[in-house]
């Protein structure tokens, strides 16, 4: 599957932009795990990720939910389950999705939050 612009045509909808965390060597782990996924799973995401760029920090559960840490996580169902996708906003025009995965339990598993935390400090720095 080539790399779809987040957002339709890429022409950014709303008031910010979606982005997918790439770690130093240039990996991008949301692309990749979206990529594996059914392509209505698939489908879902991009979605849900036009309504975060819609709607920005306004968008409502159940779709979005604040996870604490300046993490907030996208919320959906696919054809393997319910699928999260952590992100965090970049100024006021960015949001950066660092991780995602299959929820299997109620909570979030904190593996997943502290890595999203992670990646997190690890953009601001390289972006400064």
């Amino acid at each position: 599957m080539t790399e779809k612009v987040i957002g339709q045509g890429g022409v950014t909808l709303a008031k910010i932009t979606a982005k997918y965390y790439a770690s130093s060597t240039g990996k991008k782990p949301v692309y990749e795990h979206i990529c594996s996924l059914d392509s209505r799973t698939r489908q879902k995401f991009f979605d849900v990720v036009e309504l975060l760029e819609y709607k920005g920090h306004m968008l409502p559960e159940p779709h979005a939910k604040y996870l604490g840490n300046d993490v907030f996580e996208l919320r959906f169902a696919g054809v393997e389950g319910a699928v999260r996708v952590l992100y965090f906003f970049f100024h006021r025009d960015s949001a950066v999705l660092t991780n995602s995965f299959l929820k299997k339990t109620p909570k979030t598993p904190i593996n997943e939050l502290d890595l999203a935390i992670a990646r997190r400090k690890d953009y601001l720095e390289r972006n400064k």
